[in-house]
């Protein structure tokens, strides 16, 4: 029985960096398929609505951060290669050293500043968002829970540099083990407060509680004493924000705020012209759709190290073999996983599954706008495999393809959201998508003949 495990593992492509990967995908999967149930069980529609319109906002911090928190790590493992670290001392080029800590000054008063102006905007924007649109809900209790969200992700916020910064250091299975905890015990929580009637006050306690697990194990282990030493270094060589960080974080940034367009608006769009129940059938099948494309992409973004690695060394043979044998197990796993959530749907609509007296098939989108939204999910694994592939030769060619992308499916998600409704978003979002899907195939074919020389 092992033996055959084994053999289908193989094929698949599973091996240990891809096992370790997906392990925190597939908890989170389980997590996702338990939450289907209590959110059937302790939300009401209109609830649910409000539960994931409200990440949909929170994501603005996209607007605040600019890429930055995802180039840090890459500017400390650099500044860290001339340096050591024992029992929470560096040392090493001192020159380095004191980059390293201006560095660490520069994250702590910027995203201090940063934090503050994004919950300041998030509070207001939240706020009149929710007041102007869910006046025929006035049952909904959403102020106090909005307040405690805006407080957690502000300070959310302010620590992510912290993840990037220590992870840069070398420290990444410290961050994993953050994380893992984080997994464990924040849906439990969020499972418990539901349980006791705590409704959406739950998503702002499970983002405070976040922070404060993400606080006391840092507090507690020799990262602190480490970040501490490091701030208390002597600056004498600075890095030069303008011109060594600005020209790699704009093309990032617009990247990300063009993603925020493409994947962010609907639940807010929709909330406001067909009402939270509807926000909250596409939420959750969003979710579901979302984990599914996170968890077949770690087939791909497992094998960047080795693909930088063969560019380097200019193997393009060996890296073709290994793109084009990954992206066919990759989309297996695809498809394998969109049937398996079909097949779910079908048998939660033939049996009207209901928990605690709620069809759990009504909390998710009909077949048509669900079948729509899964052949995107196809395209865009395509696309992501790609822009990997050609993101690993150190440059950036996706940047037009993502700005045009974002606009145009910006443009239809207000356009056709507000003539008509959910069908309008939907299917104005899968007609971007074809459309930009051919300029995807141009792109990848085009680079990679310019700069394979072939």
């Amino acid at each position: 029985m092992k033996g055959k495990l084994l053999t289908i593992a193989t094929k698949l492509g599973i091996d240990k960096s891809i096992a370790y990967s997906s392990g925190a995908r597939v908890v989170q999967a389980l997590v996702s398929v338990g939450s289907i149930f209590i959110f059937s069980a302790f939300l009401t529609g209109v609830e649910q609505g409000f539960y994931f319109t409200f990440g949909s906002i929170v994501a603005i911090q996209i607007f605040f951060e600019l890429g930055l928190t995802n180039i840090i790590t890459q500017y400390v493992a650099h500044e860290d290669s001339f340096l050591y670290i024992t029992c929470g001392q560096i040392s090493g080029n001192e020159g380095h050293k004191s980059r390293l800590a201006y560095l660490l000054h520069f994250c702590v008063k910027w995203y201090s500043m940063i934090a503050i102006l994004f919950f300041i905007s998030l509070l207001v924007v939240g706020f009149v968002f929710f007041t102007k649109y869910s006046k025929g809900h006035s049952e909904v209790s959403w102020r106090i829970p909005w307040l405690l969200i805006c407080a957690g992700s502000a300070i959310k916020l302010f620590q992510a540099p912290f993840n990037s910064f220590i992870e840069g250091l070398g420290y990444v299975a410290e961050m994993s083990r953050i994380s893992f905890w984080q997994q464990i015990i924040i849906p439990a929580s969020t499972w418990l407060g539901l349980f006791l009637s705590f409704r959406l006050y739950v998503v702002g306690i499970s983002t405070l509680l976040s922070v404060l697990i993400w606080f006391v194990y840092v507090k507690r282990s020799f990262l602190w004493t480490l970040l501490v030493n490091l701030w208390k270094t002597k600056i004498t060589e600075r890095i030069s924000y303008m011109k060594e960080i600005f020209p790699y974080q704009w093309k990032i940034a617009i990247s990300w705020i063009s993603g925020y367009f493409i994947f962010q608006l609907f639940n807010p769009v929709l909330f406001a012209t067909d009402g939270p129940v509807v926000a909250g059938q596409m939420g959750m099948t969003l979710n579901a759709l979302n984990s599914i494309t996170s968890f077949s992409l770690s087939w791909i973004t497992t094998k960047i190290p080795s693909m930088s690695k063969l560019i380097a060394q200019k193997d393009y043979v060996s890296l073709d073999s290994m793109f084009n044998r990954t992206v066919k197990q990759m989309l297996l796993v695809c498809f394998a996983l969109l049937g398996a959530f079909f097949v779910f749907l079908l048998f939660l609509n033939l049996t009207s599954l209901a928990f605690r007296g709620n069809i759990i098939a009504h909390r998710f989108l009909s077949f048509l706008p669900t079948i729509l939204l899964s052949v995107t999910i196809i395209l865009g694994v395509f696309v992501s495999a790609w822009a990997t592939y050609l993101r690993c030769h150190k440059k950036e060619p996706w940047l037009l393809n993502s700005i045009c992308n974002g606009v145009l499916t910006t443009l239809s998600t207000f356009g056709l959201g507000k003539l008509y409704g959910l069908y309008g978003i939907v299917g104005g979002y899968f007609a971007v998508q074809c459309l930009m899907f051919p300029w995807g195939i141009w792109i990848f074919k085009t680079k990679k003949k310019e700069w394979h020389g072939e």
